[in-house]
């Protein structure tokens, strides 16, 4: 079947964006439902079209998409989607991103530039969007962003189980890689009960332009580290911080991250690093030539779709992490 009742009569359809069909296949799975059949294709010069092939009238639509690369295309794919759905009558739709493109233009470092993550929400909020789900944000206010309900969903308690149970406990440190991931490692701190340590980085004062030193703080040696952040990007930040772990005595380092963006030199850096394991989830597609030996990728589908199911019974998400984060 292709959507679910509950008592009071709502039906749940679930719509999937060619992105990461896979994600939103295993999503429907956990749900117990079909996705919507919908056609999706690319005119000649780029423009993209969609039709959904049954009807959304009064339904309680969920539309996946995770912000891959090519992130502009798979945004406007999205767009265009809710915006369908409005016009077919559909009675409220929630936009599913378990990666938000353009997280990181959260705020203006300087002036005459955009914040781009605001644009987005606004975006789907003029679309037609009434509510927003998405996983681990770059920076919490983007929540802030949009004027309607956002579902702000953690993957710590799945990476943490995970991780908690391939090290010793009496022998981990967590590490935040840089002082912005600070108040995101005290939380797998807490999860874990391990202490804290954090690179900090600074200019050399000895050297010229933007060479930076990388300074722990915290005792790492002899302990096994899992560095903490919520995306791999091109892997810079990770491997310098690993490095500079290994140099101040860690006996091992392992690397946790919500988002496997892994960007041009990401997958060889990695691969030729001396961290143990890489673990991420499955919010971004990751094709097996992109994959490697240290890799292990979690399925946060189980996650997306009880969340959904709370959103469609009138329930409660924040219970989701009641006693786990």
């Amino acid at each position: 079947m292709t959507g679910i009742k509950n008592p009071t009569e709502k039906t749940l359809k679930l719509f999937s964006g060619r992105a990461h069909p896979e994600l939103a296949h295993e999503v429907a799975e956990h749900l117990g439902v079909d996705i919507v059949p919908t056609a999706a294709y690319d005119f000649a010069n780029g423009e993209i079209f969609v039709r959904f092939e049954e009807s959304v009238r009064g339904s309680d639509a969920f539309v996946i998409q995770s912000h891959t690369a090519d992130i502009n295309k798979w945004i406007m794919e999205h767009l265009i989607m809710v915006d369908a759905l409005k016009r077919a009558s559909a009675k409220r739709i929630t936009v599913v991103i378990p990666f938000y493109g353009y997280a990181r233009q959260d705020k203006k470092h300087r002036g005459r530039e955009p914040i781009s993550a605001r644009l987005l929400a606004d975006l789907f909020q003029a679309a037609g969007a009434h509510r927003l789900m998405t996983v681990d944000l770059h920076t919490s206010q983007i929540q802030g962003f949009f004027d309607g309900p956002v579902d702000h969903l953690f993957a710590l308690p799945l990476l943490a189980q995970h991780v908690g149970s391939r090290v010793d406990r009496a022998r981990l440190t967590i590490v935040s890689p840089d002082a912005g991931r600070v108040r995101v490692a005290e939380r797998w701190t807490d999860t874990l009960n391990a202490p804290l340590a954090i690179i900090h980085k600074r200019r050399d004062p000895t050297i010229a332009n933007e060479v930076k030193v990388h300074e722990v703080v915290g005792a790492v040696a002899g302990r096994t580290c899992v560095l903490v952040d919520d995306m791999i990007d091109t892997a810079g930040t990770i491997i310098k911080a690993a490095d500079a772990l290994f140099d101040n005595g860690a006996a091992e380092v392992m690397v946790a991250a919500t988002h496997a963006v892994l960007s041009g030199p990401a997958v060889d850096r990695l691969k030729n690093s001396r961290i143990g394991e890489v673990v991420v989830t499955n919010t971004l597609p990751i094709p097996e030539e992109r994959r490697f030996d240290k890799l292990t990728v979690l399925s946060i589908a189980p996650l997306i779709a009880r969340a959904i199911r709370e959103v469609f019974d009138d329930g409660s998400v924040t219970s989701l992490f009641d006693g786990n984060a």
